[in-house]
């Protein structure tokens, strides 16, 4: 329960810190993102428990990671994350789940994330920012990988990129669990000016 309040106080300071940056009203980053105002405000009181979709939406909007509205201060210059210790941010209806494992740093961060997907187990996303580019590496089992309406079947050994600024979608194929590393290479932020 402690990480969970940690890990929301974290996002509420990510978000107000990343919309101010921005020059966003609160009404502006609704608008922009299509979340809801009262949700955004109980979003920066660290109130609520937003979902992976609109955690999505957010980041795209204000042109940072996933994992940049959730991380704390940096804490060195390795990290070592386990698994167990990251809550997941999607959970199936079917027992998968994703997990954001953790976001390099840098003007073009890279998000690594570990999935799990039970057969015929989907999880749909909506177009990304442009830019944005996608990989899936098959551990075990089997997926079939949606973009833009064409489905591909990607098996334990193989990996799939695709640009992320069409839907796409990941589903759990065969008869067993497939387990999937996921990065997301984000694009370059704007540069700073000094």
């Amino acid at each position: 329960m402690a990480e969970t309040v940690t890990a929301l106080r974290a996002v509420a300071h990510n978000v107000r810190a990343a919309r101010v940056r921005a020059g966003l009203s609160l009404d502006e980053l609704s608008r922009r993102a299509q979340v809801s105002k009262g949700a955004l405000v109980g979003l920066e009181k660290a109130q609520g428990n937003p979902n992976l979709a609109t955690l999505v939406r957010l980041a795209d909007t204000l042109g940072i990671s996933v994992s940049a509205l959730m991380q704390g201060s940096p804490e060195g210059r390795v990290r070592v994350v386990a698994a167990d210790t990251v809550a997941p941010l999607w959970t199936g209806e079917r027992g998968g789940e994703a997990r954001l494992m953790l976001t390099t740093s840098g003007s073009a961060p890279v998000e690594v994330w570990r999935w799990r997907l039970e057969p015929g187990e989907e999880y749909p996303s909506h177009p990304h920012q442009a830019g944005v580019v996608e990989t899936v590496s098959v551990t075990s089992g089997r997926m079939s990988l949606v973009v833009d309406g064409s489905e591909h079947t990607v098996e334990a050994g193989q990996t799939a990129t695709f640009d992320g600024d069409t839907p796409h979608a990941y589903r759990g194929a065969g008869t067993e669990t497939c387990h999937l590393i996921m990065t997301v290479h984000l694009p370059p932020g704007p540069a700073a000016t000094t």
